[in-house]
């Protein structure tokens, strides 16, 4: 499967200046909604995780996802493990579980995003999670920024990885672009102005 051809025919694959969420600088962006937006490609990519996690013999009990992006992606991985799917939010800043979920003690998760560039929304899923009694056994995206070490990929994490080493990630592409400090963009030196896309920006 070739991922980046995917995200190209979805228009997915961006290009210009961009402000990534991190607040730093890119020409590139990875838009996963516009992937996401068709079922059957969602279907498709989230089987094709599914196969490696499943290859791995990792034991799961359920699928949780922070909200906004990762919801999609951790409903329809879920469904290609024939599991349960939660999702976290925010709300007034800090990621909460709401809306009746509960989680067990003891209870294993993977906790799943569309795209993971760092890893901190997901380790504060992670860290809920875990706060109530439950253990992540794993993570999981469609698309990985380079900058955590995924499963089947003899690259090492580079020190901005929030991830704990310990716990795989599971991902089905590296997406490695330049990202820059908005003080030494050369984008921005160039004249051209920054966009925020995506869930926290339009």
């Amino acid at each position: 499967m070739n991922v980046e051809s995917i995200y190209k025919e979805a228009d997915a694959l961006l290009s210009g200046h961009f402000i990534l969420s991190s607040g730093t600088h890119s020409a590139n962006y990875l838009q996963s909604a516009k992937v996401l937006e068709d079922p059957k490609r969602a279907e498709l990519l989230a089987t094709k995780l599914a196969t490696q996690i499943k290859e791995s013999g990792i034991e799961i009990d359920r699928v949780c996802a922070p909200a906004l992006g990762g919801v999609i992606a951790g409903y329809e991985l879920a469904r290609a493990l024939n599991l349960n799917s939660i999702f976290v939010e925010r709300k007034e800043g800090e990621m909460q579980l709401r809306r009746g979920f509960e989680v067990k003690e003891g209870e294993k998760f993977i906790v799943c995003e569309d795209i993971i560039t760092t890893g901190g929304s997901a380790l504060e899923a992670a860290k809920i999670l875990e706060d109530l009694g439950a253990q992540v056994v794993a993570f999981a995206a469609l698309a990985n920024r380079g900058f955590c070490k995924r499963v089947g990929v003899d690259k090492d994490p580079k020190s901005e990885c929030k991830l704990p080493k310990s716990t795989p990630l599971f991902a089905l592409a590296d997406f490695e672009f330049n990202i820059y400090a908005p003080d030494d963009c050369p984008l921005c030196k160039d004249g051209s102005k920054a966009i925020k896309p995506g869930s926290r920006g339009n």
